[in-house]
Order: structure tokens, then C-alpha cells, then sequence
């Protein structure tokens, strides 16, 4: 399935991105916007969203690293694991991150505006940095009286500076980390669920520990993908999607 490039009006002007919509159209459908890890919109990104779409939702990916000098849409796996990986941190560290929330404000903004769109079902998917954005986002949204309708954050890395806004974030919700996160230590992770469960008192929040699993498992590279932990994951998400944002097919 294949996408087509979508202006996103901001207060910043125009951002790129990718849409993606679901074949044979005949009424208005859900939709997601992905927030991409820290190697833009890469071809594995894009794939992730056009199975997105193959399930029935309208998929809006914005191209949040557009806003470098160069632009940049997505760094494709390189061979050298360890400067791929500071390539991307490196990319994140360029754009500011309160410019980053307001885009993914603007483009669940713009997929609710889209004509193939039920506007009042968009959510929103992150991994990685996305991850923490899209939970930065729905607190924000929030705010404003235009919570998304879900939030499905993969290890999400900005969330231990986020706890703050947990209470904030009250969209059913899923949220997926590996037990040999690296990046984000098991005790950390532990102080993650506690806040976005509120201890245990949040029905509409689940929240998936993956045995063995490190940052960024879902990736492709070899340095990063656990295979049994990614399936898993995707299984659980369309799983919670299907329960929390169904489509009509």
C-alpha cells in the first residue's frame, strides 16, 4: 500500500508528511498518526504504517524532521550500528522539542479535518522519540479538549521527563518496553507504570514488559530488533486497536 504526500498546516507553516489511506473508501474511517523514532521515516516506519492502513485506518506519518537544515526524511539502516544509532540521536538533538509537540498537535488536527476521516476517532502511535511525543501530545491535546481517542507509545525515551503529565493523559492507552531496555533501566520503567496506571488504578491503560528485549525492539537492524518481542508487540496492538478503535471492516 502505498502513501501520498500530505501538506500539514502549522503556526510554523506547512510540514510535510505521508498519508496513508485504506482501499475502497465508502465511508469515514479512524485514524492514527504515527510519530516516527529517531530515524525519521524510514522504510521499516513506513511499512509499519501502511499495515496500519491494510487494517482499515487512515495513517498520517508528518515528517517532523522536514524542519532540519538539510531536511531529512528518514536515515536508512546503515551498516555501522553505532554511528546509525548517534546519527538519529544527533538528528533529535537538532530539533527543538516543543517544536515537535506542536506538529504532532497539528497533525492530529490535520487527520481529523481529512474528508475520509471520523473525526471523532483519531489516535495516536509513537515509537521511541514519536513514543514519548505521542504521550506528550495526548497530554497536551488533553488540555485542550481534543484528547485523541487512544495512545499506543512504544519506549517511549522522553517518558521518565514526562511523569508529570501523566495525569493528563487519561485516552485509553498501551504502552510497550523491553526488560533489557538499556536506554531505559527496568527500575525507571517500573516508575513509568506506576505513574501512567495511576499505581494500578487505571482500567484503560495496559502496559507490556517484554522478556530479553532491548531499546527500540521493533526496529528492523540487527543492533536493536528482537524478533519474538516485536511480533508480540504488534500482535498486542492490534489487539488493543481493534478493541479501542475498531474499524467498521
Amino acid at each position: 500500500m502505498s502513501a501520498t504526500t500530505s501538506q500539514i498546516p502549522t503556526d510554523a507553516g506547512d510540514l510535510p508528511g505521508l498519508l496513508w489511506l485504506p482501499e475502497n473508501l465508502e465511508q469515514p474511517v479512524p485514524g492514527l498518526v504515527v510519530l516516527q523514532e529517531i530515524f525519521g521515516l524510514s522504510a521499516s516506519m513506513q511499512e509499519r504504517c501502511a499495515n496500519l492502513a491494510a487494517l482499515g485506518y487512515a495513517v498520517l506519518a508528518p515528517q517532523l524532521f522536514a524542519r532540519l537544515d538539510p531536511p531529512v526524511v528518514g536515515l536508512e539502516d546503515g551498516g555501522d550500528g553505532e554511528a546509525w544509532l548517534a546519527e538519529g540521536m544527533a538528528l533529535t538533538d537538532r530539533l527543538p522539542w516543543e517544536r515537535a509537540e506542536a506538529d504532532a498537535l497539528a497533525s492530529l488536527n490535520a487527520l481529523r479535518a481529512h474528508g475520509a476521516v471520523d473525526s471523532e476517532r483519531v489516535g495516536v502511535l509513537g515509537f521511541c522519540y514519536g513514543g514519548g511525543l505521542a504521550f506528550a501530545a495526548t497530554a497536551a491535546a488533553t488540555l485542550e479538549d481534543r484528547a485523541p481517542s487512544v495512545l499506543v507509545s512504544y519506549y517511549g525515551s522522553a517518558l521518565p521527563t514526562l511523569l508529570d503529565q501523566a495525569a493528563h493523559v487519561t485516552a485509553p492507552s498501551l504502552h510497550h518496553f523491553g526488560t533489557a531496555d538499556a536506554f531505559i533501566p527496568l527500575e525507571t520503567v517500573q516508575q513509568i507504570r506506576e505513574a501512567v496506571t495511576a499505581d494500578g488504578t487505571r482500567d484503560q491503560v495496559r502496559f507490556e514488559l517484554h522478556e530479553g528485549a532491548g531499546h527500540a525492539f521493533d526496529n528492523p537492524h540487527p543492533v536493536l530488533h528482537h524478533g519474538p518481542a516485536a511480533e508480540a508487540a504488534w500482535q498486542q496492538t492490534i489487539s488493543f486497536l481493534t478493541e479501542t478503535l475498531p474499524t467498521r471492516s
